[in-house]
C-alpha cells in the first residue's frame, strides 16, 4: 500500500555539519561513535543513535513477496539485533504450561534457525503478550549475546547459544517486575555491561529506587551500583542509557523512574548531573549530539507547566542540577518512541504515531507525517530514508526531505487482524530486519548478493593520560556467601574524570563482618551465621567498599523476637520495605500492611538464589478489614503457594498473571486465625513437584499433603521467601527452612 503524508513547512538547512566540525576541532563536546555500515549489534544501532551508513536499501516491499528475502514465524515485541552474521531476537513461545520467554538466533542471510533457548518466567505479574519486550545486546568482540527477561532472568549466551553466565536479578539484586512488562535493554560499553531497573535490595540499597548496575561482560561480576535519583513514580520503565563522552568524561545518560534524566560516570557509577523533565517515570531513551546536547522526551506531567509532555534539548555539560541548561522545547507528547538525531534533524514519534522532523538547533517543526494511531517504536535513519513502525501493524519508509511516505505496508496475522509492532527496524548487511507479532522479516533487494560484513571497530578518540587515582572500586561490588565461604576482591582505580588509572597499593579491612581478610581474600567466620557488612580497601584518603551478605544454610529459623518493632530483618531482600515487625500479645511477628499507593503485592527473599531441595514452613495469618481480605503465603524455588482470601483456596503458581504450572484446591480458612504452611519442592523424573500442606497452628500436622502440583518445566533453584497481597494486613511468624529428606511422604 502506498500513501502520501501530511507535510508542514519547508526543510531548512542550518550548516549543522560545519558547526559540528568546528566544535570537534575546538574539543568542546562529546564525540559519539559514528554510524557504521555492516552490523546492528544494539537496538539503537552501532552508534547508539539509530543511524546506519548502509546504502542501497529498498524503498518499498510487500508482505506477499516484493523485496521480502525471508520471514520466520515468531512472536516478539523487541527490536532484532544483527551482528556476527546472525539476526537475534527476544520473544515468547509455547502454550499452556509450556509458555516461556525465548531467545533465538537466525542466519542473517537465509533465515535458518541457528539456535534457540527458552527460559521460565516467574516472580512476575507481567502478562504473556508483554513477554520479550526488552531488546537484546550483542558484543561483536566476543560474539556474546545478552538478554534481560521480564521476570528478572539475566543471561549471557555464546555464539552457539550456550549459557556463559546468568544472574537472577530478582533474588540477587531486588529487581521489581510489575504488570506493565516494560523492561530495560542492556548496554555494552567497553568491558562493562550496564543494565538499569527499579530495585530494592538489603542495607542501604533496600529502599526502592531506579538504579544502574554495571557487570563485567565476560563473567557477570558486579562492578558497581549507582542510585542517582529518588523514590520512583512508577516501578516499570523502559528507558535505556546512552554512553557518550562529555567534558572528557565517559557518561551513561538515561531517564529515571523519578522523572529525571541523569548522567553517571560509566566507569564508576558516580552521579555527575541531573535534569528534571517529568513528574512521572521516563520510558524514552535520550539522543546525544556530538557537541554534548541531549535530546529527551516524555508524555506525562511537566514539572514547570500544565502541558502534558514535551521534547527538550539541553546542554549535557556541567554538574549537579542542570535543569537550567534547557535550550528549547517542543510541545509533543512522546512517551515511548525515542528521538533519533541525523544531519541536524531530530525525528520524533508521538503517542498518536505522528512523525515529527524538528530542527535540532531550535526545535522548530520542519514537517509532520501521519503514521497511524499508536506510536511505540523508534525511527531509524539510513540511505536517505527514515524507517518507522506503528503498533497497528504498519511499517513505513519516509522521505526525510518533506515527510512524504514512500511506502506503507500493513502486516497482518493469518486471521486478518493487524500484527502488533512495538520494536524498531534494524539495518545491517544492506538489509532491513523487522520483528512483529506475526514474524521476523528480512527485507532487501533479492538481486544483490548477501555478505555479512563485520563492522570496523570505531577509532579510539585520543585521550590524555589518566591522572592520579581519585576514586577506587572494590570488585565484585556485592557478593553472597555462606558461613565459612570465601571470595577474592580486587581494586580498580580511576582519576578525577573517571578514566582508568594505575591501582595503588591498598590495605584491606572489614566493616560489620566477622571473619578474616588477607590480600583481598575474605573468609566468613564459620561460627557466626548470618551477617551483613563490607570488605573495605584503603589507600591513603581513598576507600572502596564491597557489600557482603552471609546467609546461614538450612536449618534456618527466624522468629522475629530479636528484631525491634517497626524494623525488619536487615538481610531480607526485595520488597522488604513493605514488611515490619510488630508487637502482639503472643510476641513479635512480621506484618505486611496495605501499601499507601495501592500496590499491595510484594515478595521478600530470605537467602541465596541457588538453594534447592529444601522445605520452607511458617505460621501465617490475615486480617479482614470490611470486605478486604488478602492473600498470604510462601515461596520455594520460584514457586509461590498462598492462602487466597477472596477465593478461599490454596494455590501454587510460578507466573502470577498466567498461572503457569498452577493448581488450586478449595481450603476454607478464617481471618484472624493463625495457620501453619509447609512447602517442599523437588525435581523428580524431569519434572518439578511442589507439595504443600496447611493446618491450624497448634494442631497436629496432617499426614497427607493438601496440594501436589507438577511442572513440566521445572525451576531448578531459588531463594525461600514470603509472599503477600495485602489490601488488609497479613502476618508471618516462625519461618523455618530445612533440607528436604530423600522421602517426600511427610518432610
Amino acid at each position: 500500500m502506498r500513501s502520501v503524508s501530511r507535510a508542514e513547512g519547508p526543510r531548512r538547512g542550518r550548516g549543522f555539519a560545519l558547526a559540528l566540525g568546528a566544535m570537534l576541532l575546538a574539543g568542546a563536546g562529546a564525540v559519539a561513535p559514528p554510524a557504521r555500515g555492516g552490523e546492528w549489534p544494539a537496538w539503537r544501532g552501532p552508534g547508539q543513535n539509530a543511524n546506519s551508513a548502509e546504502t542501497g536499501l529498498i524503498s518499498h516491499w510487500s508482505q506477499s513477496g516484493e523485496n521480502l528475502i525471508w520471514r520466520v514465524p515468531l512472536t516478539a515485541r523487541s527490536t532484532p539485533i544483527v551482528f556476527d552474521g546472525r539476526a537475534c531476537i527476544n520473544g515468547r513461545a509455547g502454550e499452556g504450561p509450556l509458555r516461556q520467554e525465548r531467545v533465538a538466533c537466525y542466519d542473517a542471510g537465509t533465515g535458518k534457525l541457528l539456535w534457540e533457548r527458552r527460559f521460565n518466567v516467574y516472580h512476575t505479574a507481567v502478562p504473556e503478550n508483554r513477554v520479550g519486550w526488552a531488546n537484546l545486546a550483542g558484543d561483536p568482540e566476543t560474539g556474546y549475546l545478552y538478554a534481560q527477561g521480564v521476570g528478572g532472568s539475566f543471561l549471557c549466551f555464546d555464539r552457539a547459544g550456550k549459557v556463559v553466565w546468568t544472574r537472577n536479578l530478582v533474588e540477587e539484586l531486588g529487581f521489581f517486575s510489575g504488570y506493565g512488562g516494560r523492561t530495560q535493554t542492556p548496554v555494552l560499553d567497553g568491558e562493562r555491561l550496564i543494565v538499569t531497573f527499579v530495585s530494592g535490595s538489603w542495607g542501604e540499597l533496600g529502599p526502592p529506587r531506579h538504579r544502574l548496575f554495571a557487570f563485567d561482560k565476560k563473567n557477570g561480576e558486579l562492578l558497581w551500583v549507582s542510585t542517582p535519583g529518588g523514590p520512583p513514580a512508577d516501578l516499570n520503565t523502559q528507558t535505556t542509557p546512552v554512553v557518550a563522552t562529555i567534558d572528557g568524561r565517559r557518561l551513561a545518560i538515561g531517564g529515571n523512574a523519578d522523572g529525571w534524566v541523569y548522567a553517571v560516570d560509566a566507569h564508576t557509577g558516580e552521579k555527575v548531573w541531573g535534569f528534571h523533565l517529568s513528574k512521572i517515570a521516563l520510558n524514552t531513551t535520550v539522543a546525544v549530539a556530538p557537541d554534548g546536547t541531549v535530546f529527551a522526551a516524555h508524555a506525562e506531567e511537566n514539572v514547570d507547566s500544565r502541558e502534558m509532555g514535551r521534547v527538550v534539548a539541553f546542554s549535557g555539560h556541567g554538574s549537579g542540577d542542570i535543569t537550567k541548561n534547557e535550550t528549547w522545547r517542543a510541545p509533543i507528547e512522546d512517551g515511548f518512541p525515542s528521538p533519533t538525531l541525523h544531519d541536524g534533524t531530530l525525528y520524533v514519534i508521538d503517542n498518536s504515531a505522528n512523525l515529527f522532523a524538528l530542527d535540532a538547533a531550535t526545535g522548530t517543526r520542519r514537517w509532520m507525517a501521519d503514521l497511524g494511531t499508536v506510536g511505540k517504536g523508534s525511527p531509524a535513519v539510513a540511505d536517505g530514508k527514515v524507517f518507522a513502525t506503528e503498533v497497528n501493524g504498519h511499517f513505513h519508509v519516509v522521505d526525510p526531505a518533506a515527510g512524504k511516505i514512500l511506502d506503507s505496508e500493513e502486516i497482518k496475522m493469518p486471521d486478518g487482524r493487524y500484527a502488533e509492532i512495538y520494536g524498531s527496524p534494524a539495518i545491517a548487511y544492506g538489509r532491513i530486519y523487522l520483528a512483529t507479532e506475526e514474524g521476523l522479516y528480512c527485507l532487501g533487494d533479492k538481486k544483490k548478493p548477501f555478505k555479512a560484513v563485520k563492522s570496523p571497530a570505531p577509532a579510539a578518540a585520543a585521550e590524555p593520560a589518566a591522572g592520579a587515582p581519585a576514586k577506587l572500586l572494590a570488585v565484585p561490588a556485592e557478593i553472597g556467601l555462606s558461613p565459612g565461604g570465601a571470595a577474592s576482591f580486587r581494586v580498580l582505580a580511576f582519576d578525577a574524570l573517571g578514566r582508568p588509572a594505575a591501582a595503588p597499593t591498598v590495605t584491606w579491612s572489614l566493616k560489620g563482618l566477622a571473619g578474616t581478610v588477607d590480600g583481598g581474600r575474605f573468609t566468613a567466620d564459620p561460627a557466626r551465621g548470618t551477617q551483613l557488612g563490607q570488605v573495605v580497601a584503603t589507600a591513603g584518603e581513598l576507600t572502596a567498599a564491597a557489600r557482603v551478605r552471609v546467609i546461614a544454610p538450612p536449618p534456618y529459623r527466624e522468629g522475629f523476637e530479636s528484631i525491634a518493632a517497626g524494623q525488619r530483618p536487615t538481610y531480607f531482600l526485595s520488597g522488604a520495605v513493605r514488611f515490619e515487625v510488630v508487637e502482639t500479645p503472643d510476641g513479635k511477628v512480621l506484618k505486611k500492611g496495605p501499601s499507601p499507593e495501592g500496590v499491595h503485592r510484594h515478595r521478600t527473599f530470605l537467602a541465596a538464589a541457588d538453594w534447592s531441595d529444601y522445605t520452607i514452613q511458617a505460621d501465617l495469618m490475615a486480617e479482614q478489614v470490611g470486605r478486604k481480605l488478602g492473600d498470604v503465603g510462601l515461596i520455594n524455588s520460584g514457586y509461590t503457594v498462598d492462602l487466597m482470601g477472596s477465593h478461599q483456596q490454596i494455590q501454587v503458581r510460578s507466573w502470577d498473571s498466567e498461572l503457569r504450572a498452577s493448581k488450586e484446591v478449595p481450603f476454607p480458612w478464617q481471618p484472624g486465625t493463625w495457620y501453619t504452611m509447609k512447602v517442599a519442592v523437588r525435581s523428580e523424573g524431569g519434572k518439578g513437584v511442589v507439595r504443600a500442606k496447611v493446618w491450624p497452628r497448634g494442631q497436629p500436622e496432617p499426614d497427607t499433603w493438601t496440594l501436589v502440583a507438577e511442572d513440566p518445566l521445572p525451576i531448578a533453584q531459588g531463594s525461600p521467601g514470603l509472599y503477600g497481597y495485602s489490601p488488609a494486613p497479613v502476618y508471618y511468624d516462625n519461618v523455618e527452612v530445612t533440607k528436604s529428606p530423600s522421602s517426600t511422604k511427610n518432610p
